[in-house]
């Protein structure tokens, strides 16, 4: 199973990391999801290629947030 890490800015409280694990969740290819806020990042495990983590970015980015790089 890959794993990626993304970075995400605008990240700063307990509820922008309930806001992503919930939208992760909409997601059925990810099977484990991790959001550190203390390091900006959302830590992926999934199954298939590149477009769930496009998907992934995106609904980071529909959620609010700022994917960096």
């Amino acid at each position: 199973m890959p794993k990626d890490i993304i970075k995400v800015d605008g990240m700063s409280c307990g509820h922008c990391v309930q806001t992503i694990e919930n939208a992760m969740k909409s997601i059925s290819s990810i099977k484990q999801v991790e959001v550190s806020l203390e390091n900006k990042e959302v830590m992926l495990d999934y199954e298939g290629g590149e477009e769930v983590l496009s998907a992934a970015k995106s609904s980071i980015s529909e959620a609010g947030f700022e994917v960096a790089g």
